[in-house]
């Protein structure tokens, strides 16, 4: 049982905890602050939350878990302002998607890490964004990857992990770096795939044609296209790197298929397509088989 949750950035991501852990009777109040009102306002009148404040002190007071579900980029300022208000009992965690950087602010204003700042991140999500979208069940089935440190309260870790399991989830550790080269492929670069393929094909002189007349596999892959920007914006200059490499190994890849179509390849071409479809059939129907549904983000 959770007395009291303070959201901090009230979303999709916040909203769905909340409202699982509501569901589950697993806390008593849940407070939330931000920038603006707006959301905060909204989610009361949903009955997401109990109470607001735009006073971050106000908010986070007698708070046993505090959430960070900013944007990424927005995380160092977030982590400073919460600096002088952290208590000795205080659990702090996110939700962002890239956790170097979320470690990299945290090195930045603590002296020393904070041993109950417990870096974690819900592998699930939708193109839908904001408080309104919050769905009670959105963890249910799905990976929370937490990323413990050195140093960490062995308590606050068990804690923020019973949290996540009561929402529905399964929790697995992974090392930082870990996490965020595999995001960085497996997440990170369908997004930048997504976005920049509706881009070229927005740019076309048919693109109402091409838009008119696409098939369910069209709108399958490219629904990510429909994600949060800004969002998506701070989660790929966060993971820059990784996702430089995964861009550079795709492209490279690309022009190998490239190739092989120019060349009339037949046979290779198919065994390239063979060999995908075997990896994909391999990986994901043995999650059906087991009961989960496949990782989103």
């Amino acid at each position: 049982m959770i007395g009291k949750l303070t959201i901090i950035g009230l979303g999709l991501m916040g909203g769905s905890l909340a409202k699982a852990l509501k569901a589950k009777s697993a806390v008593g109040e849940v407070w939330a602050t931000g920038r603006r009102s707006a959301s905060l306002e909204k989610g009361l009148a949903l009955g997401v939350i109990d109470n607001w404040t735009l006073d971050l002190a106000e908010a986070v007071a007698g708070a046993d878990i505090v959430l960070v579900a900013t944007p990424t980029l927005v995380a160092e300022q977030v982590l400073a302002g919460l600096a002088p208000l952290i208590d000795e009992r205080m659990i702090v965690t996110d939700v962002a998607s890239v956790k170097g950087n979320m470690l990299r602010a945290a090195e930045s204003v603590f002296d020393i890490l904070p041993p109950r700042l417990v870096l974690g991140h819900p592998i699930a999500g939708s193109e839908q964004s904001g408080v309104e979208a919050a769905k009670t069940d959105l963890f249910v089935d799905h990976r929370v990857i937490l990323t413990p440190l050195p140093g960490n309260d062995v308590e606050a870790v068990n804690t923020v992990r019973q949290m996540w399991e009561v929402a529905g989830a399964e929790v697995v550790d992974m090392a930082v770096d870990e996490h965020d080269a595999v995001l960085a492929a497996t997440s990170h670069l369908p997004h930048v795939l997504a976005y920049t393929l509706v881009d070229a094909l927005a740019a076309n002189g048919r693109a109402a044609d091409i838009f008119r007349f696409a098939a369910g596999g069209f709108r399958d892959f490219t629904r990510i296209a429909s994600s949060d920007p800004t969002m998506w914006h701070d989660i790929v200059l966060a993971n820059q790197q990784a996702i430089l490499d995964g861009l550079d190994n795709f492209a490279g890849h690309l022009q190998t298929v490239r190739q092989l179509i120019a060349d009339g390849d037949g046979p290779a071409i198919k065994q390239v397509f063979a060999r995908a479809k075997q990896a994909r059939d391999e990986h994901f129907l043995g999650q059906y088989k087991a009961g989960r549904k496949p990782s989103s983000d």
